[in-house]
């Protein structure tokens, strides 16, 4: 039993209220309060002197409560001298279920990130009247800890050693969305300022890459028109990177060199890819205070309007180019043995510096021009998985030669592979033979040929013409660690479905899935970095190495809670779990086997070494 300060009408109630676990009738444990004994109002009892509601529970506690009609509820045993703290959940000596403890990590990373403060001082600025701070909390350990929608994620305040906050309107929730979204750019600008300043952040190198998000949504927002202009809705029906055949939000995401997300900026469904990068570096990246980069991209971003607008701002780029796409000159050149530096049976490489002019953006009849450096490399194991990929269009062309006299060209077929017949024995509008009696006969050979004799071939170009061939192509293949930020957003925290609808909304959520994303990898680079130094005999680390997963990072953080027990007693919970304790090894975070006073348990974060 304890007791608890309640209001009822605006008045200060005390009242006794005793935690008890149920078994439902699913057999399912739960816990409730109930209570016992209603006190009175606070001030029939208040002696004036400061803080009498904790000196009255405190005496409660010891069993000599300073109102004296409480003492024939003080039942509960004193503190044990000896104990086992080996316990199962439930124990009857616990009050109340375990609480989350592994929340004061997390929250001490934001103080280094600088959002504590940041939430703070703007609470103040914006003339907040609730707990901006607590709420933007909340969002960040919920998302990390147990995703769930807005709404629930506040319902798991209770869940946490200390609540967050202090009887909540749960609704400001969304207003702390509004605030996050008004004040993005600032709060963008902040983060990596801090990175740099506490992580050694360099951004020599920034990587970009281009998922979606799908809305359980049965249709795609309609555009709108203000002040004459069009504004396009943002959930759209466009090309899903899952094959979800739902309104879809496109999402690109910046990252630097140690895979610390930058920036996120958020476009309608059907924006096609390379049509986001301008975009997304005049809102953010531009406006950030960084030295020259270089910008690493997929074959997405190959357009020249995107290469000059980087250039035009002093930054390099490496982007790989469609090898399909080159002209018949390129695609010869790639196909000459001549030149090509054969480092084993399943490799080779070749490089050229070459000038050519494109169109201006600003003023299409104008041609600027681009020199850029062009390496393309084979590679068996791309071979290998671009056979597996091709299997279907393998499959048919054998099946052709070896039988073209029975062979029947179904209509899937026709229209798939059309593009690998003569074209003046197709109807131009449908697509479909005219003619497959002789289907052998029919067939572009030439044209399977070159795309046979493609496979394995990949391209990067660049306008660093001084790197080595090696170094660009080692950069370039570090942009495929992005997808595994996305596989952490979408897995792990669960950022999709969007449960919210307004754009406002949408940006907030995923802005906190990206700060979100750049704890975990704080987490993750503080274990590589101490097992670097713990375990010199392992192999080499770097910074990409995750050290553990997201996913083992969320289930060990789930298992670090405390449970308290009479008298105001602490106990941890799962210090012995392999993945916890290396998560608390590498802050320098000690959990002696002990019982603990609430003192003791403030000052654990305080001596987390980030």
């Amino acid at each position: 039993m304890y007791i608890e300060k309640n209001k009822n009408n605006g008045i200060d109630y005390l009242r006794l209220v005793k935690s008890q676990r149920i078994v439902n009738s699913k057999g399912i444990k739960t816990s409730t309060k109930s209570v016992v004994y209603n006190i009175g109002p606070l001030s029939r009892f208040d002696d004036g002197k400061p803080d009498y509601v904790e000196r009255l529970k405190q005496s409660f506690k010891q069993g000599k409560p300073i109102i004296p009609e409480l003492q024939r509820f003080c039942t509960d045993p004193l503190p044990k001298e000896h104990y086992d703290i080996h316990f199962e959940e439930g124990d009857p000596d616990c009050v109340g279920h375990p609480k989350l403890f592994s929340h004061i990590l997390l929250e001490r990373i934001l103080e280094e990130l600088g959002m504590t403060y940041y939430f703070q001082h703007y609470k103040a600025y914006t003339r907040s009247q609730f707990d901006l701070l607590g709420f933007f909390r909340l969002l960040v350990y919920g998302r990390i800890l147990n995703p769930a929608s807005k709404i629930a994620t506040i319902r798991q305040n209770d869940d946490y050693y200390t609540p967050i906050l202090d009887a909540p309107y749960e609704f400001n929730v969304y207003d702390t969305l509004d605030f996050i979204y008004n004040f993005r750019e600032s709060i963008i600008k902040k983060l990596n300022k801090s990175i740099t300043s506490s992580f050694n952040r360099t951004t020599n190198v920034i990587f970009y890459d281009v998922t979606n998000f799908f809305f359980e949504i049965e249709y795609p927002d309609a555009d709108s028109e203000i002040d004459g202009e069009v504004v396009k809705g943002l959930r759209k029906n466009g090309v899903s990177k899952e094959e979800r055949k739902l309104p879809i939000v496109q999402m690109g995401l910046f990252m630097d060199e140690q895979g610390l997300p930058i920036s996120i900026e958020i476009f309608p469904g059907n924006t096609l890819d390379h049509l986001t990068m301008i975009d997304a570096c005049k809102n953010t990246v531009d406006t950030l205070d960084l030295s020259r980069f270089i910008f690493v991209a997929d074959r997405g971003m190959c357009s020249s309007p995107n290469l000059l607008h980087l250039l035009d701002n002093n930054n390099g780029y490496i982007i790989s180019k469609s090898i399909k796409k080159c002209n018949i000159n390129d695609k010869n050149w790639i196909l000459d043995e001549n030149d090509y530096l054969k480092t084993s049976d399943d490799f080779k490489v070749k490089s050229r510096t070459i000038k050519y002019k494109v169109a201006d953006p600003a003023n299409p009849k104008m041609k600027r021009e681009i020199v850029e450096k062009q390496v393309v490399y084979w590679s068996r194991k791309f071979y290998e998985r671009e056979k597996a990929e091709k299997k279907s269009f393998l499959d048919f062309i054998d099946k052709v030669r070896q039988n073209p006299a029975n062979f029947k060209l179904t209509s899937l077929q026709a229209k798939s592979f059309k593009k690998y017949f003569r074209k003046d024995v197709l109807n131009t509008d449908t697509g479909e033979l005219i003619n497959s009696s002789n289907i052998n006969t029919l067939l572009d050979e030439e044209k399977i040929q070159k795309e046979l004799e493609l496979m394995g071939y990949y391209m990067i170009i660049t306008s660093e013409i001084n790197m080595s061939d090696t170094e660009i192509i080692d950069t370039y293949h570090k942009l495929s660690k992005i997808e595994d930020q996305f596989r952490v957003m979408k897995g792990t925290f669960e950022t999709r479905p969007v449960y919210v609808r307004k754009e406002e909304h949408i940006s907030s959520h995923l802005l906190i899935c990206m700060i979100s994303l750049i704890v975990i990898r704080i987490i993750q680079q503080k274990i590589v970095s101490y097992q670097k130094s713990h375990y010199s005999s392992k192999k080499e680390t770097n910074l990409w190495d995750m050290g553990l997963s997201a996913e083992r990072i969320q289930a060990a953080l789930n298992k670090w809670t405390v449970d308290k027990l009479p008298s105001d007693y602490y106990r941890f919970n799962y210090t012995d779990d392999p993945d916890l304790k290396l998560i608390l090894d590498s802050f320098n975070i000690s959990i002696p086997k002990k019982l603990y006073r609430r003192a003791e348990l403030k000052s654990i974060k305080t001596n987390i070494e980030i």
